[in-house]
C-alpha cells in the first residue's frame, strides 16, 4: 500500500531536525551509521511518497520511499540511499533524504533485501550485485528523475556504494561513500571482508555487537542479545556463539567457517585491486575507523576508471572521529578520552557541491575542494594535499631494541633509528585464558558500553609482562606520521601458531599513554592468505603486521611508543594456539614467544614521517 505525505515547509523541517538532535543518542547496539544532522534545510518543501514496492530482477520486491521537491513540476536528478537499518525507522521521515529533496533533488530510500518491509532474505551484500544496478534502471526510468544518479550513506549503506561502483552503471555518476572502508577485498596483504577480519583474525566484539542484532535470522533487528558481554565472549566455542545467544545468524557461522583466501568471499562484492569503475567517488573516513583503506579504495576507483569522471573525480575527507561520526564534530571534538580541537567542516555544504557538480553539470561547484583533506591529529588542524600518500613523506624505520627485558613498561625495551647487531630476543607467555584487553581503537557497534573506540591512556595495561613495550627518546622537534604504518616482527614460538598484535602510542609528558593506530597478523598467514603454515619450535619467522594509516604529530616533549604482544581481546578473537581452526574449539594451550632484534633479524615499525 502507498501513501503520500507533505512535509509542510523549511521551518517545519528544521524544527524536526532540532528535535531529533534533541532526542537521546542511539545506544551502541543499534544502527551503526546513526543519523548524520545536515545544516538547515533547502528552500523545496517536500513531499514522500512511501512503501512503493519496487521488483528485482528475480521478483522479489523491495519497499522503497521517494522524496521530492513539492513544488517541482520536471525531472530532477536523483540520490539513492538503501539502508538495512529500516527506512522508517523515523516517522517523520529521513532526515537526510528530506534535506537533499529540500534542495532540489529527488531522493529514493530503500530498504534492502530481507529487511524490514523490503521481500526476500537478509544475508550481508545479499543481492547487492544487481539490487543496486535494478535500482537505477527503475529510477531512470520515472517521469519524476532525470535518470542522473547519484548515492549516499555511512557504514553498510556506504559499502553498498562501494558494491555498486563496480557494477559500472552507466545512470551511476557520483557517490558519497561514508565510512566504507570494510568493503575491501583481496587487495594485496589487505583482507577487509565488510570489516570481519585482519590479518587472518576475526574481529570478535565488532561482529557480536552488530550480527545477532541486524544480521539475525529475523526480518527486522532483534534487540542486543540479554547476556553479560564481558564474559559471554569468553565463552567457547565461537561458532555457535550467537546460536547460543538466542540470535542465529547464517552470517557468523560463514564468516567464521571462511578463511581468508575462500574464493566464498569473491562474489560477494568485495572490492579488489582489479576492479573497475565509472563513477565519481567523495571518499569520507575518520583515523578512528579504516581510513587507511578507504584512501586504497579511493586509489583503486582512480586507478581502474574506465571513464575521466572516474580517473579525475576521486576525493577524500579523513577527520579524526570514529565511526560515521565525521559530520558531529564539535569545537572540542572528542574521541574516547582524547580531545582533538575544532574539527568542523562544512560537510553538507559540500556534499550538495559535489552532487551540484555531477548531477547538475555545474562544473565550477567543486573548485575549491582539495583532493585530499585530512585532519592532523596533536597539530589538530585540517591539511590539504593533491597527493596521497603526501609530499615529502619518507618511510622511516624505528627498530626494536632492549637488551631481552621489554616486559611491560618497566622494562628496557626501546625504539631506535639505529638497526640492533646482537641483542637477546624478548620471551613473553601468551594465555589465551588471560589475554591483553582491548581498548579504544577503530571499532564499533560493540553493544558494549565499556568497549568503544577512540584514544585511551593504556598505562595499566603495560604494566602487564605479555605486553613488550619499546619506547622512543624524548622528542626535541616534535615528529608528524602521515601515511600507512606497518611492522615487521621477527617471530619465534613453541606453539604451531598464534598472533602478532602492534599497538602504536603517543606517550604524554603527563604520563598518559594514548593509543594510535594498531594491527595483527595471525601467523599462520604470514606469507600470505592462501594457506595456513604452521611454525616449527624455536624457528625464527619474519610477520609483517599491517597498522593501517593515521595523521598524528607528537610535540616536543612526547615520546613515540610500541606496545608487542599475542592479544587484543575481545576487539579480535583469541588464537588458542594449537594450530587448530580456533572457531572451533575448546581446549587453549599457553604459548611461549619470543620478538628478534638483531642483524639478522631486525624487528621494526616502518612509519611515514613528514618532515
Amino acid at each position: 500500500m502507498q501513501r503520500m505525505i507533505v512535509i509542510p515547509s523549511p521551518r517545519a523541517f528544521a524544527l524536526a531536525v532540532f528535535a531529533l538532535l534533541s532526542a537521546p543518542a542511539r545506544s551502541a547496539a543499534q544502527a551503526p551509521a546513526g543519523a548524520p544532522y545536515p545544516r538547515p534545510p533547502g528552500a523545496h518543501e517536500v513531499v514522500i511518497e512511501r512503501a512503493v514496492m519496487v521488483p528485482m530482477r528475480d521478483g522479489v520486491r523491495l519497499a522503497t520511499d521517494i522524496y521530492r521537491p513539492k513544488d517541482v513540476t520536471g525531472a530532477v536528478p536523483t540520490i539513492l540511499i538503501r539502508t538495512p537499518y529500516n527506512k522508517s525507522a523515523n516517522p517523520n521521515g529521513d532526515v537526510t533524504a528530506q534535506f537533499f529533496a529540500s534542495h532540489g533533488y529527488g531522493v529514493v530510500v530503500q530498504d534492502v533485501r530481507g529487511k524490514f518491509a523490503s521481500e526476500g532474505t537478509f544475508h550481508v551484500y545479499e543481492g547487492d550485485t544487481t539490487d543496486w544496478s535494478d535500482m537505477f534502471d527503475w529510477i531512470g526510468a520515472q517521469s519524476w528523475s532525470t535518470g542522473r544518479i547519484g548515492t549516499y550513506g555511512c557504514s553498510y549503506l556506504g559499502e553498498g556504494q562501494i558494491v555498486a561502483a563496480q557494477q559500472r552503471h552507466p545512470r551511476h555518476i557520483a557517490a558519497i561513500a561514508q565510512a566504507a572502508g570494510g568493503n575491501l577485498g583481496r587487495v594485496g596483504r589487505l583482507r577487509q571482508f565488510w570489516g570481519s577480519v585482519e590479518g587472518g583474525a576475526f574481529a570478535l566484539s565488532i561482529n557480536f555487537g552488530w550480527m545477532p542484532v541486524f544480521a539475525s535470522i529475523d526480518k527486522g533487528a532483534r534487540p542486543m542479545p540479554k547476556v553479560d558481554l564481558a564474559s559471554f565472549v569468553r565463552t567457547l566455542p565461537l561458532i555457535d556463539m550467537t546460536d547460543r545467544a538466542g540470535s542465529p545468524s547464517w552470517d557468523w557461522r560463514n564468516f567464521l567457517e571462511r578463511s581468508p583466501d575462500d574464493h566464498w568471499w569473491d562474489d560477494r562484492g568485495y572490492l579488489t585491486d582489479k576492479d573497475s569503475v565509472g563513477v565519481a567517488a567523495l571518499h569520507v573516513s575518520s583515523w578512528f575507523d579504516l581510513a587507511g583503506e578507504a584512501l586504497i579504495e579511493a586509489e583503486i576507483f582512480r586507478r581502474n576508471g574506465v571513464n575521466d569522471r572516474a580517473r579525475n573525480g576521486q576525493y577524500v575527507i579523513i577527520s579524526p572521529t570514529t565511526h560515521c561520526s565525521s559530520e558531529r564534530s564539535s569545537a572540542q571534538t572528542r574521541v574516547g578520552d582524547l580531545v582533538v580541537g575544532d574539527a568542523r567542516l562544512h560537510y553538507f555544504d559540500t556534499y550538495l557541491a559535489w552532487f551540484d557538480r555531477w548531477l547538475r553539470g555545474n562544473v565550477h561547484a567543486l573548485d575549491s575542494l582539495p583532493r585530499v583533506q585530512y585532519y592532523v591529529i596533536g597539530r589538530n588542524e585540517w591539511r590539504k594535499s593533491d597527493t596521497w600518500p603526501v609530499k615529502g613523506m619518507r618511510e622511516t624505520s624505528f627498530y626494536l631494541r632492549s637488551d631481552g627485558d621489554a616486559n611491560s613498561s618497566k622494562g628496557t625495551g626501546r625504539l631506535s633509528l639505529s638497526a640492533p647487531t646482537r641483542e637477546k630476543a624478548d620471551t613473553f607467555t601468551y594465555d589465551p585464558g588471560n589475554p591483553v584487553p582491548s581498548r579504544g581503537g577503530s571499532i564499533c557497534c560493540t553493544g558494549n558500553p565499556k568497549d568503544v573506540p577512540g584514544s585511551f591512556d593504556n598505562a595499566d595495561i603495560e604494566l602487564r609482562p605479555d605486553v613488550l613495550v619499546y619506547t622512543g627518546d624524548v622528542l626535541r622537534d616534535g615528529l608528524e606520521l602521515t601515511g600507512p604504518m606497518r611492522a615487521i616482527v621477527h617471530l619465534s614460538s613453541r606453539a604451531p601458531d598464534t598472533d602478532i598484535t602492534v599497538k602504536l602510542l603517543d606517550v604524554f609528558p603527563d604520563g598518559r599513554v594514548m593509543n594510535m593506530q594498531e594491527g595483527i597478523t595471525r601467523v599462520r598467514y604470514r606469507e600470505g592468505f592462501d594457506k595456513g603454515r604452521m611454525m616449527s619450535p624455536d624457528k625464527v619467522y619474519e610477520v609483517p603486521v599491517a597498522l593501517h594509516a593515521t595523521s598524528w604529530f607528537l610535540p616536543a616533549g612526547h615520546r613515540l611508543r610500541v606496545e608487542v604482544s599475542s592479544s587484543n581481546f575481545p576487539h579480535f578473537d583469541r588464537n588458542l594456539n594449537t594450530g587448530g581452526r580456533n572457531y572451533d574449539e575448546t581446549v587453549f594451550r599457553s604459548a611461549a614467544n619470543s620478538v628478534h632484534h638483531t642483524s639478522a633479524y631486525p624487528s621494526r615499525l616502518i612509519l611515514p614521517v613528514v618532515r
